[in-house]
């Protein structure tokens, strides 16, 4: 609506005024949820914890309910539906959604709760048998590569902001390389992660030995209350730990800890210690605290994503 700054949009940066990316006011919103709280009453539920002034609901009301109107049922759990069927139904929403509006893009961005890791599946290593096995076993795809199957073949870019499997199965690889479509991301940086992708740098381009990384979270609100479940949190803290590993080069000592707190509401603080070697083998550690809130970092990051695979 215009009516505040930018902040937190990468693609409002100056590098980026020449890059042809879709103006923001250009954009439609639509998708698929398994919830059926409407849009204007979740609004009025972060703005009341404390994630926006209550003086923007009026400005963005007809916004809201407009797209609301574009949420369709999301997947559940047919044991006896080939999973064939659910993805047809999917990508015919998303293919009904661009014609309404006379769309000239459309990205699929995956911001649903956090699943568990996927279970190994031998149609997940190659299209071929991935296209033989959705048609006669069920539950072949978690729901979350089933939503990124359907984004695929309704042409659609893809965005992971979790860490669920999405669209990582080798087999959607594929056949997103096929149809030369871009897709990103495997776990949105909005906390904890954000902040340890600035220190881990700094640590490796100084040449200083990490010897451990541990940290705990406390979470509210909806991200809270997945993560309470250990599956789910054992992919979000995998994603963590894959982070480390890849700035650092070895695996790095200590774990992540998540724990739910729902008076936080949507408030998420995270507080690290980290243990290094300088030179002469010298000891030091360094902690840091991060309280932010999620959906104010989240979202932005959403915008710049959608924008930026509309333009690739």
């Amino acid at each position: 609506a215009g009516v505040v700054p930018p902040t937190g949009m990468v693609a409002e940066l100056a590098e980026f005024t020449a890059a042809g990316l879709p103006a923001v006011d250009r954009l439609v919103f639509g998708g698929h949820d398994v919830t059926d709280v409407p849009l204007p009453k979740r609004a009025e539920q972060l703005a009341a914890g404390g994630v926006f002034p209550p003086a923007l609901l009026p400005v963005v009301a007809g916004a809201l309910e407009a797209a609301d109107r574009e949420i369709r049922p999301g997947a559940r759990p047919e044991p006896d539906r080939p999973q064939r069927e659910t993805a047809a139904a999917l990508t015919e929403d998303i293919a009904s959604f661009r014609d309404r509006h006379g769309l000239d893009q459309v990205v699929v961005v995956d911001v649903s709760s956090t699943e568990p890791p996927a279970t190994p599946h031998p149609a997940h290593e190659s299209l071929a048998a991935l296209e033989e096995a959705l048609g006669r076993t069920p539950g072949v795809l978690p729901p979350s590569s089933l939503y990124a199957y359907a984004a695929l073949l309704a042409d659609c870019g893809h965005v992971g902001f979790t860490p669920s499997p999405g669209l990582r199965l080798p087999a959607l690889r594929e056949l997103a390389g096929i149809q030369g479509l871009p897709h990103a991301g495997s776990d949105g940086k909005t906390g904890e992660t954000l902040v340890r992708t600035a220190l881990g740098p700094m640590f490796a381009h100084r040449a200083l030995r990490v010897r451990s990384w541990s940290g705990t979270n406390l979470l509210g609100g909806g991200d809270g209350a997945t993560l309470a479940d250990p599956e789910a949190a054992l992919s979000k803290n995998t994603s963590k730990r894959s982070g480390l590993t890849a700035m650092l080069g070895d695996r790095v000592e200590g774990l992540t800890h998540i724990d739910y707190v729902p008076s936080m509401g949507e408030v998420k603080t995270a507080w690290d210690h980290i243990a290094f070697e300088g030179f002469l083998g010298t000891g030091m550690t360094l902690q840091f605290t991060w309280q932010g809130v999620d959906s104010a970092l989240a979202a932005p990051l959403v915008l710049d994503l959608a924008r930026f695979l509309a333009r690739a």
